[in-house]
């Protein structure tokens, strides 16, 4: 696969996310491709938190209007995500240390890991500018296409 293919196809995603898309099916030149995001348990929790607010309302008001989590959420986190399939591997080598850690500053050209897929290793790119806030991806396990590896602030 092209590396020209790759920007096209983490153009494609950012789409999807930035329009709330869960399916995106594409077929050209006997090219095809289908990109399906995940249901997540977000929704499902929400629901029970708000089932159990009214009872707590008098005495728990206060907490809840609070809401801390709200500004995390509205903090934009950049994603950095598996170009492809493979195996994550954080440093270049088993005894060197990783190419990025949480508070680690990254530019567009920062190589923050490895994903070895049939017997290439591939340096993936930060792509983005800011600080390694989160480091989802586990050294040595598989990562699917589309998965986020860290998140920069």
């Amino acid at each position: 696969m092209d590396p020209k293919d790759l920007k096209e196809i983490k153009a494609i995603i950012d789409l999807m996310k930035k329009h709330d898309l869960s399916v995106f099916e594409i077929e050209r030149e006997g090219f095809r491709l289908k990109l399906q995001k995940a249901a997540t348990a977000e929704t499902t929790t929400a629901a029970p938190a708000a089932s159990h607010a009214p009872p707590k309302s008098p005495v728990g008001a206060p907490e809840v209007p609070a809401a801390a989590p709200k500004p995390i959420e509205s903090v934009p986190l950049k994603e950095i995500v598996s170009p492809m399939v493979g195996t994550f591997y954080r440093s270049g080598a088993p005894d060197a240390p990783p190419f990025v850690d949480v508070g680690s500053e990254v530019t567009e050209d920062t190589v923050v890991c490895i994903i070895e897929a049939m017997k290439v290793m591939n340096e993936i790119k930060a792509e983005a500018s800011g600080v390694i806030a989160e480091a989802l991806a586990e050294n040595g396990k598989p990562v699917q296409f589309g998965q986020v590896l860290f998140r920069v602030r």
